[in-house]
């Protein structure tokens, strides 16, 4: 059987991009012709094989997967990393590696270049250039990353991705780096502290930052988590080269030793964009803004472990209705009262005292007083202004009218679906206490190895398994504690 024509096999074999020989190749056209008999000719067949050996391209960065053996795909260079240099074991010559960022429109991706490319890179390589890169994606330390084994620029190819420039919260993208952002501090939340395997000490906190766009949660490290405490709630802020991270399926900006955040003279807008309360159902987790209508003490109440947990319920109206909103840990310590605005931002909507629906703020919940009655005001008054709070369909959130009754009636209405768990000795954020049941607990792997540690935000874990993770990666664990420790019976 004739060959396919040597121009012709020859421009197919020059555009694969595969391990195979030319010889190789035209055995392999030649046994995919007998083998659809005679429903191909040659090229066809070249054609075929050529799909069938060159794979991995796909058609956007957001399509790249950990599991792929090789990925091919096409980027706009968005920040170029420092060059390092590090000595193999073994090996007298050292090596070298550059990170550099990726962005198409459908996200962003870190890839890494070594030696020969790593240092032409250094030298040449600028934000705003398009490459088409040929790598083998994997897991890392700051999430999915491919280890570039070809790289080339690719100058035919337009990428709508803006370089440079200030971000915006609903404009972050998983993987981007160098991120600037501006907002205005909306929450803080404490410092924790957890321990490194080489016995050094890790330190973490969190912000949550809001602009005209939306809202997003600031996760700062080490020595950047003493901002977490010098801010206060109003200030606006300029986050300096952030990067995002995808956490519980959102995407959060983390500031390590690289970043900043500064103060600014100028305020930033920010309107929140809350759900309607008589829309909200059981399961959901979701944005309330309104009134709050009444505000009972703050009460305690012993977890299993012996440490002391706290809950205070409110109740907030907006145009609506109305919704008991328990306050778990620190967010029950936020100075609010009766005729104060307040958004409560990621709540999750659960089942409450008589079947009424109650509104969970627990450790990933922002819970922020607006502008609005102050001083003199009546803070039982039924009527005030909203201080910009927005609705999902735009309109005011709030308070075109209440219902009857006061702060006392709604004290005595009866016990809240919060307090009647914390009698119960329920732990924050739900889940029976009782010895018998596992516990889960969800957090970010802030080191591996043995014990693994995982930090919710609230809680630093240390947790005895065998399961292989990674730093920053989200896992849940299922178990139960034994003093300082958890035993993790399951993990996913």
């Amino acid at each position: 059987m004739p060959f396919l024509a040597m121009g012709a096999i020859e421009d197919i074999y020059a555009e694969l991009d595969a391990d195979v020989s030319e010889e190789e190749f035209r055995e392999a056209v030649e046994e995919k012709v007998e083998q659809m008999g005679g429903l191909a000719d040659e090229e066809t067949a070249a054609m075929l094989i050529a799909h069938d050996l060159d794979g991995g391209e796909v058609e956007t960065i957001a399509d790249v997967e950990a599991g792929l053996k090789e990925a091919k795909f096409v980027g706009k260079v968005t920040s170029v990393g420092d060059l390092r240099t590090f000595e193999r074991d073994g090996e007298d010559d050292d090596g070298h590696v550059l990170n550099l960022e990726l962005a198409d429109e459908s996200g962003a991706i870190r890839v890494a270049l070594w030696d020969e490319d790593a240092l032409a890179a250094d030298e040449e390589l600028e934000a705003g250039q398009v490459l088409r890169v040929k790598g083998r994606p994997k897991e890392g330390f700051s999430g999915l990353e491919v280890s570039a084994d070809r790289v080339e620029p690719d100058e035919d190819t337009d990428i709508e991705v803006e370089v440079g420039g200030e971000a915006t919260a609903d404009s972050l993208t998983l993987g981007q780096s160098d991120v600037s952002l501006r907002g205005v501090v909306l929450g803080t939340d404490a410092i924790r502290t957890f321990e490194r395997d080489d016995g050094s000490e890790g330190r973490v906190a969190n912000l949550t930052l809001g602009d005209e766009t939306g809202r997003v949660r600031v996760t700062l490290w080490d020595e950047r988590a003493d901002r977490a405490e010098e801010l206060e709630v109003g200030q606006s802020v300029a986050v300096v080269d952030g990067y995002v991270r995808e956490r519980e399926g959102d995407l959060e900006l983390h500031v390590g030793s690289r970043g900043a955040v500064d103060e600014l003279d100028e305020p930033v807008e920010f309107v929140p964009k809350a759900t309607d309360i008589d829309d909200v159902e059981i399961g959901q987790t979701v944005d309330i803004a309104g009134v709050v209508r009444s505000a009972d003490p703050v009460r305690t109440f012993d977890r299993d472990d012996g440490s002391e947990g706290q809950v205070r319920n409110v109740r907030v109206q907006d145009r609506t209705g109305d919704i008991r909103v328990a306050l778990w840990g620190d967010k029950a310590d936020v100075d609010l009262g009766a005729g104060d605005e307040v958004l409560c931002a990621d709540v999750e909507v659960q089942e409450g005292w008589q079947d009424d629906l109650e509104a969970s703020a627990g450790w990933r919940s922002t819970v922020t007083v607006l502008d609005g009655p102050t001083g003199g005001a009546d803070r039982s008054s039924a009527e005030g202004p909203t201080a910009g709070a927005a609705t999902g369909d735009g309109e005011s959130a709030g308070l075109d009218a209440f219902a009857d009754g006061t702060a006392d009636d709604e004290a005595n209405a009866g016990e809240s679906a919060a307090d009647e768990t914390a009698a119960r000795g329920t732990k924050e954020g739900g889940g029976s206490t009782d010895a018998d049941d596992p516990e889960t607990f969800t957090g970010t792997v802030v080191q591996p190895g043995d014990p693994v540690i995982l930090d919710d935000g609230e809680e630093t874990l240390h947790v005895e398994t065998d399961a292989d993770v990674h730093l920053g990666q989200e896992v849940t664990v299922r178990g139960r504690r034994d003093g300082d420790r958890f035993v993790a019976e399951d993990v996913f």
